[in-house]
């Protein structure tokens, strides 16, 4: 079965930056275009949280935790949507998860650790 693939984690210091990536293997264009994609996160101990959407139309939804410091985008020729994540600090630590919205597809979950 196709996957939703994410990429990117890793572990960095506070006001340190990481670019995430997320593909689902095999999916056709048209079902690109068609799915609004999000990144979600989830803290220890925490619920998962909506970071970041790339809706259909290019354009982009953040939660204001994380609003002038990442920036979602999206390749539709590639079809991957990227997550540059910028002036990390550590309440950003967390497993990140994508989203096809249309489709309900999860990754498997990257993890992002800021230490300060």
């Amino acid at each position: 079965q196709a996957q939703v693939v994410e990429s990117g984690g890793g572990s960095v210091q506070a006001g340190g930056s990481l670019r995430l990536s997320c593909r689902k293997l095999g999916m056709i264009l048209s079902t690109f275009w068609a799915n609004e994609v999000s990144w979600y996160r989830q803290a220890p101990g925490k619920q998962r949280e909506l970071v970041a959407t790339s809706t259909t139309s290019s354009s982009a939804y953040y939660a204001d935790s994380v609003k002038g410091r990442f920036t979602v985008s999206r390749d539709n020729n590639k079809k991957t949507v990227y997550l540059q994540m910028n002036s990390l600090n550590p309440e950003d630590t967390g497993v990140y998860y994508c989203h096809f919205g249309l489709t309900n597809e999860w990754g498997q979950g990257t993890q992002v650790t800021v230490s300060s």
